[in-house]
């Protein structure tokens, strides 16, 4: 049952955050004025335990509830993200990407390898909210609340796959005459035993395998064959498991087996036994605007994050954005945010994405990846300047870049915090604490939208990534979370997260106080200052629009570091934003800072 005061409480907040919504006139910013907030909301707060179950009779291999194990439901509902709203806002994010929440398979997984959908990347029902989060009427009272707040809602969503329903005669069925088992293998051209290499080359090229983006209904109703491939089908009871219906026809997918290596397997395999939609199908790109299309109109979303982007071709993605950013203006929302997660440090590989899929910006993983080799690994501040020189890669050059977001950890590779303790194996907990700091100090003062991922501020430091990084704010049950030692705290994870008086959530909220505040750390110009090739100062410079300059040196050292820095010729003054810095200019054109270690200065222009 629902906590009675919890109730109360929850329905107030709905009524009046309703009524601020209605009031409140369509609000709209750029994006490089968020700093979003990053959570999976099983993992959050649980404000209905009626819900718990998702509604399914059985044990925890029905309904996937086991808040002990790291791969199981543990209970996070909307109704709990709306009662920590408050929690959110005083920490002073104002965007929110909530983790996938449409109806889920709630267990998956071959015996003994069973998981569950508490992450919200399984779907069978794209049109309504899992049962275990809750409803659609609470997804609606959430978007409200947070708007109500002036906080955007991110929406995570998947065009890729769905849910893992169909299976393969050749392997998955027992009394198939040609049964391997085990897992199915990517089948090529030249491996299929159905239909002949010509056959198969027409579909590549009315898919768009090729880049060519053709392909007419009447040309896929004359070459697809569900059965081109391997031979799929539905297993007993799951037929009709998957909404929108026409989702349960195999013919709308690949049915080719698990993606390998990079290349033609990334588009048509299944990614890790997922089913692979042929977003190449006219029905199935329309499919899939339809559907988003939806949950922008009914609940208001304000962006998206979209999902194993480079796991889809090109051509649709060049239908898809746009008919998403249209459906955006309608509703009142022209800086509607659209980032594709395309895993891969290689800043030319993420640039060819705003290039050749037409998306607006991306997860920058090379920002995390550059971050966490400066400051976790003590490699050469340089590194820092190679990620920021290869800005002009991206579509729209140094101003396209402002635009991405940027991270230092994710529910899929894990914490920052975990990073510079596996670097650093004999550091005390206060020097990978300052380590920490550190890279949020840099995540909230270089280009970019900073994106904190939830639980950074209440020190939460992980064993492992994946399922060892989702731990959960309320009370845990999980073992594998309770024995961590939280990084400026004596508490645990057993115990609730909330805690507003946590120094790591006092720093985040006054650097994040900080770059709200200050027009050159959001929109401005960057400029590389210092860079060394055998240490680890850096040092840059963001110029405002009206000529402000702010100067950011940072020192991933363990000893105190004193420097000139250049600056602009104009910047003779300075005021402290953060650590101590210099009242006037050594010369014109050149400031000496001193920088204590582990830490970072920031100073603005007077």
């Amino acid at each position: 049952m629902i906590k009675p005061l919890l109730t109360a409480v929850l329905l107030a907040a709905a009524a009046l955050s309703s009524a601020l919504a209605q009031q409140q006139p369509s609000f709209d910013r750029p994006a490089e004025e968020d700093v979003i907030y990053f959570l999976l909301p099983d993992r959050f707060e649980n404000g209905d335990e009626s819900n718990d179950l998702g509604g399914i009779e059985g044990g925890r291999l029905d309904h996937g509830f086991d808040p002990t194990h790291k791969g199981f439901y543990h209970g996070g509902d909307l109704q709990g993200l709306i009662s920590r709203l408050d929690y959110l806002e005083e920490l002073g994010v104002n965007a929110i990407w909530l983790g996938p929440i449409y109806q889920n398979k709630a267990v998956q997984g071959g015996p003994g390898q069973e998981s569950a959908g508490y992450h919200g990347y399984w779907i069978t029902d794209f049109t309504r909210v899992d049962r275990h989060f809750g409803s659609n009427d609470d997804m609606k009272a959430f978007v409200d609340a947070a708007h109500a707040r002036g906080m955007k809602v991110i929406l995570d969503i998947i065009t890729n796959h769905t849910a893992d329903v169909i299976a393969y005669r050749e392997c998955h069925d027992e009394e198939a005459e040609d049964y391997t088992g085990g897992p199915c293998p990517y089948r090529y051209e030249a491996d299929y035993p159905y239909i002949t290499r010509g056959e198969a080359t027409g579909r590549r090229i009315n898919q768009g395998f090729l880049g060519t983006g053709v392909g007419t209904e009447e040309n896929f109703t004359k070459l697809t064959r569900p059965d081109w491939a391997y031979t799929p089908y539905l297993p007993e009871g799951e037929e009709q498991l998957k909404r929108p219906a026409w989702l349960n026809n195999p013919i709308y997918y690949h049915n080719r087996g698990d993606f390998t290596t990079e290349g033609e397997t990334f588009l048509g395999g299944d990614f890790f036994g997922l089913d692979d939609l042929m977003t190449e199908h006219p029905r199935v790109r329309q499919g899939m605007v339809d559907i988003f299309a939806d949950w922008i109109e009914t609940y208001g979303i304000d962006g998206f994050r979209v999902d194993t982007a480079r796991h889809v071709e090109p051509a649709f993605w060049r239908a898809f954005i746009p008919a998403m950013r249209e459906k955006a203006r309608e509703a009142g929302r022209p800086n509607f945010v659209i980032f594709g997660e395309v895993f891969d440090p290689d800043p030319a590989a993420l640039a060819r994405h705003t290039w050749d899929d037409g998306f607006p910006t991306v997860l920058d993983f090379a920002f995390q990846d550059a971050a966490r080799r400066v400051i976790a690994e003590g490699e050469p501040s340089f590194e820092l300047t190679k990620l920021f020189r290869a800005d002009t890669n991206y579509k729209g050059g140094r101003a396209g870049a402002r635009r991405l977001p940027t991270f230092l950890g994710n529910h899929d590779m894990g914490r920052f915090s975990q990073f510079v303790r596996d670097a650093n194996p004999d550091a005390s907990q206060d020097e990978i604490t300052q380590r920490t700091l550190l890279g949020h100090v840099l995540l909230m003062t270089a280009r970019g939208v900073p994106t904190l991922y939830y639980g950074d501020e209440q020190g939460f430091i992980s064993d492992e990534g994946d399922q060892g990084a989702r731990e959960d704010m309320f009370e845990s049950r999980t073992d594998i979370y309770n024995d961590n030692d939280l990084l400026g705290t004596d508490s645990t994870t057993a115990e609730d997260n909330f805690d507003t008086g946590h120094p790591l959530y006092q720093e985040l909220q006054e650097l994040i106080a900080l770059r709200k505040g200050q027009l050159a750390l959001k929109t401005g110009a960057q400029i590389t200052r210092f860079d060394e090739t055998e240490g680890g100062l850096f040092a840059f410079s963001r110029l405002a629009s009206d000529g402000t300059e702010i100067l950011v040196v940072i020192n991933a050292e363990e000893e105190a570091r004193e420097e000139n820095i250049l600056t602009e010729a104009y910047s003779n003054r300075w005021q402290s934003l953060r650590g101590t810095c210099p009242e006037t200019s050594t010369v014109p054109g050149s400031t000496r800072v001193s920088v204590p270690p582990l830490s970072a200065v920031v100073c603005l222009s007077q």
